[in-house]
C-alpha cells in the first residue's frame, strides 16, 4: 500500500468526488450546466455541428475559472489583482529624484558652487 503525501503541505487538496476538489466539481457542474443550456436553448435555432461547437465555447470560461491556477492564485483571484493593477492604479509611475549630496551642503561654503541650476 502506498500512500502520497504531498513536498509542500500547502498544495495539499482534499478530494470530493473522483480526485477533484469541491471548487473543481462544483464548476466542472456548472460548465455541464450551460453546456446543457446552450444546447437544449439552440437545438432547434441552428445545425447540431454548431451548437456542439457553441457549447464547448460556452463551457470553457467555467471549467477554466475551476481548474487554473497562476502563481498560487485562483482564477477570480487573479482577475481581481488584474483589475486592481491595470485599471484602478495609476500605470505611470512619477519618481521625483533627490541628489542626498546637494541636500548635505547647502548652507555651506559651497554653496556658490551649487548656485549652477
Amino acid at each position: 500500500m502506498e500512500i502520497k503525501i504531498n513536498k509542500e503541505i500547502r498544495d495539499y487538496q482534499e478530494s470530493v468526488f473522483m480526485g477533484l476538489s469541491l471548487r473543481q466539481f462544483l464548476f466542472s457542474l456548472l460548465a455541464i450546466g450551460v453546456a446543457v443550456g446552450v444546447y437544449f436553448g439552440l437545438q432547434g435555432v441552428l445545425g447540431a455541428e454548431t451548437v456542439s461547437w457553441l457549447c464547448v465555447i460556452a463551457a470553457f470560461p467555467f471549467a477554466i475559472l475551476g481548474f487554473v491556477k497562476y502563481h498560487g492564485m485562483t482564477a477570480e483571484q487573479f482577475i481581481k489583482v488584474y483589475i486592481q493593477s491595470e485599471f484602478m492604479m495609476p500605470k505611470q509611475l512619477k519618481s521625483k529624484p533627490t541628489n542626498m549630496y546637494v541636500t548635505l551642503l547647502q548652507g555651506t561654503k559651497w554653496k556658490e558652487v551649487l548656485q549652477h541650476d
